[in-house]
């Protein structure tokens, strides 16, 4: 009989096309991938992957198994579903990942309202940018909160998810409480702000893309003099005046002390924020009350900033 935990391995590896990635996917190492795909195929009695010295890949019944694993699995998931849909509560652990500031913008509400479900665990991780969709897929976790500044991740995303657009999060200008521009009766004027201390993600990341694509309106800027992973770090470094950034508002969700928060005009930089789960796990009660919850979360948090 073929084991369900193997299958799910070779469905991986059918979409990473590697055993380095696949294993770098799921947290094993490569050794442990192989040794699990070849318990596979001993079970199958077909050989499921060509291998050579330096790679391997599918063979066409590697293809065919992959793909109905797939199926298989989100069969399993539907009679789970199924099964739990019976239950009169809420019951067992659900695991949410999120990215960092939806992580810490969302706790304080979810905490308060899933408290009321004494039969459920809930779990909340925060993940590295790009990861939770995989998540999600892999039956790793059972929802993930992703941000999206491309407008198009749900539509290039597999048709056995299902995203629930949370809300649009739009860039704002963060400043020192002492700065001139921290005055809500004073106009933003990105151009007066060009060559002072911006400060930024690391390169690559879509909150310093943003910023590059939001200075760029106005000439460009002096290269950014610091670079700090997290952006409750550069709000932290902001606060002590140090120097000026912009990020996305739900950043400042956690309420920092000693900036000010300042809308961009005519600024239309922005994240959508979803949440992500597999179309089978919906009817979960504990999935469906938990992003009863997380919907609920993202629709109290506020974010004051004034007009320009």
């Amino acid at each position: 009989m073929l084991e369900l935990r193997r299958l799910r391995l070779l469905a991986e590896f059918s979409r990473r096309g590697s055993i380095a990635a696949t294993a770098a996917a799921l947290g094993y190492t490569p050794s442990a991938v192989s040794q699990q795909l070849a318990a596979l195929e001993r079970e199958a009695r077909v050989p499921l992957l060509d291998r050579t010295a330096r790679s391997a890949e599918l063979t066409d019944a590697g293809r065919r198994l992959a793909e109905r694993a797939e199926e298989i699995l989100g069969l399993v998931e539907t009679a789970e579903a199924e099964l739990s849909a019976q239950a009169d509560a809420p019951m067992g652990r659900v695991v949410v990942t999120a990215f960092p500031t939806a992580a810490v913008a969302f706790a304080p509400a979810l905490a308060q309202s899933l408290g009321d479900h004494p039969g459920l665990t809930f779990v909340l991780r925060q993940t590295a940018p790009g990861t939770g969709i995989r998540q999600v897929q892999n039956g790793e976790v059972d929802i993930a909160l992703i941000d999206d500044w491309t407008g198009k991740v749900p539509d290039q995303s597999p048709a056995a998810l299902e995203f629930f657009h949370l809300r649009r999060d739009p860039l704002v200008l963060v400043v020192p409480d002492t700065h001139p521009m921290a005055r809500p009766d004073r106009p933003v004027e990105l151009q007066r702000l060009r060559d002072e201390p911006w400060m930024a993600a690391p390169a690559g990341e879509p909150s310093r893309q943003a910023v590059e694509r939001l200075l760029d309106t106005v000439g460009g800027a002096r290269p950014v003099p610091w670079e700090f992973e997290g952006l409750h770090t550069i709000l932290s470094l902001v606060a002590r005046g140090i120097g000026i950034t912009a990020v996305p508002a739900l950043a400042l969700a956690a309420g920092d002390q000693g900036v000010a928060v300042r809308r961009i005009p005519e600024c239309t930089l922005a994240r959508e924020v979803y949440a992500v789960t597999r179309t089978a796990s919906v009817r979960r009660p504990s999935v469906a009350v938990t992003l009863r919850a997380i919907y609920a979360a993202a629709k109290e948090v506020q974010i004051t900033a004034p007009e320009s």
